[in-house]
């Protein structure tokens, strides 16, 4: 889907147009290109990795603030917005789908990761201080291979990569033994990745239920049971992310973000919206602006 939101491409980051991987230090990175501070949506996966600054960060509506041995992953798709403080500094990652898939025989191996499961509060990360060398290690390893032309380079870079998420994820199951639900129920994994696929067009439980092979009331006793939601509202609240996020363009109407959202007229997706936000899209809207 089209949007006026700016969607930024690997290649057009890079100093060497590679299209699969970019990697940086970030203060470099952000000297190079200051515009990304305002809102944007990446076409890839996306990781900062802090090493020193302050501010605020923004990904999908959340709010987080900066600070040292910080690290936060998007994945594509999502809107963030940068406003710092002071001297900025650290480690920026972006990666594209492919990058992994002919190196892995499970080509949704990333996806296993927690944080790179698409919820915004799960992918920004405050590591521990027994991860923070050791991480902070294998980042300064990926900026010195990635600026050298050995055999085999992004295969090393791919290791790297791997041995980053696989010490993160190890650190933080330890102060969260349970997995996420949609990590640890394959059924929501699932629907999950459906809502993704399918929200513009699919919007009733029933339909999802059927895509699953199971009944729409299982299919709602699970989301019951494991988010403390009906399925109708895990597929709405999909719905009114999008919705922010293309509200926070002003250069598209209210109108227009109605049709591209396959609401049959403005006042619908008005009534929609407000009912599930609390206020209307303008208020949202404005609200976002002045937050800004």
């Amino acid at each position: 889907m089209q949007t006026n939101i700016p969607r930024v491409d690997i290649s057009t980051l890079s100093a060497y147009r590679e299209d699969d991987i970019m990697i940086s230090r970030f203060a470099e990175y952000l000297a190079i290109h200051p515009n990304l501070t305002a809102p944007h949506r990446h076409s890839f996966f996306h990781l900062l990795f802090f090493t020193e600054g302050g501010g605020r960060h923004t990904i999908d509506f959340n709010h987080f603030d900066v600070r040292p041995y910080q690290i936060y992953f998007m994945t594509p798709g999502q809107v963030h917005s940068w406003d710092f403080e002071g001297q900025v500094d650290g480690y920026v990652v972006n990666f594209s789908g492919n990058f992994f898939q002919s190196f892995l025989l499970r080509p949704e191996y990333i996806g296993a990761f927690s944080f790179f499961n698409g919820i915004t509060t799960e992918s920004v990360i405050n590591l521990s201080s027994g991860v923070q060398k050791p991480v902070t290690d294998l980042f300064e390893d990926l900026i010195t291979q990635s600026q050298q032309h050995q055999v085999f380079k992004e295969d090393m870079l791919r290791v790297l990569l791997l041995r980053i998420f696989i010490t993160i994820e190890q650190s933080i199951s330890l102060n969260k033994p349970n997995n996420t639900p949609f990590q640890s129920n394959p059924v929501l994994s699932n629907f999950q990745k459906l809502i993704e696929k399918n929200y513009l067009e699919t919007r009733l439980p029933s339909e999802y239920a059927e895509l699953l092979n199971i009944t729409p009331n299982h299919l709602n006793a699970l989301c019951k049971e494991h988010l403390g939601m009906q399925a109708g509202e895990v597929i709405r609240n999909r719905v009114v992310l999008e919705a922010k996020r293309l509200l926070v363009n002003l250069g598209l109407s209210v109108s227009e973000i109605a049709y591209k959202l396959n609401f049959n007229d403005n006042s619908y997706f008005t009534k929609f919206f407000k009912k599930e936000v609390g206020m209307s899209p303008e208020v949202f809207r404005k609200k976002s602006i002045s937050e800004k």
